[in-house]
């Protein structure tokens, strides 16, 4: 279990790529398991979250797989299907668990803004990793898999919009005057 650790680390600093994760079924299932328990830990520990959130981020998290699955299909590339999901199902789960680490370790010393940036950026970092693995699974550049993963994350955010569209807030007759 600390190899598989230990290989999602190496992949997130962009030093390996899915064909270092085992093909295997069962450490697919223990990394599906792992993305999940790391959900419900960055739902429970952040604040704003709720489980709602939580429902809507799978769904978009999955459907954002799905495109992924479809990029290595339709590029011929199926038996490395199994090894790609894994790694960014995997990195997405550790990617989470270093959003939440930075929220609990670093609020007592920075300030909120610092601590929230730290956090997004380390969210956001999952564009480049998820890039490099489905470049390195498609056997493309860097950059090909850079602008998939960007047009992935941008499925996800329009998905995201869709299912939990922002709730006007009233205006007061206060406000206007």
């Amino acid at each position: 279990m600390l190899a598989l650790f230990e290989t999602l680390f190496d992949i997130i600093r962009l030093r390996k790529g899915p064909d270092a994760i085992p093909y295997s079924p069962v450490v697919f299932a223990i990394v599906i398991a792992l993305w999940l328990a790391a959900g419900l830990v960055m739902t429970i520990m952040t604040p704003e979250l709720g489980k709602h959130d939580f429902l809507i981020g799978t769904f978009t998290g999955l459907s954002g797989l799905a495109c992924y699955a479809g990029i290595v299909v339709l590029t011929g590339n199926q038996p490395r299907l199994l090894q790609t999901v894994t790694a960014i199902l995997g990195c997405g789960a550790m990617l989470s668990l270093l959003f939440v680490a930075a929220n609990v370790f670093l609020s007592p010393f920075l300030s909120k803004n610092i601590t929230s940036l730290v956090a997004t950026l380390i969210l956001l970092w999952s564009i480049p990793v998820e890039g490099h693995i489905i470049a390195r699974a498609i056997n493309r550049h860097w950059y090909v898999g850079i602008v998939a993963a960007m047009a992935v994350f941008m499925i996800q955010l329009f998905l995201y919009a869709l299912v939990d569209p922002a709730e006007p807030q009233p205006v007061s007759v206060e406000a206007v005057n």
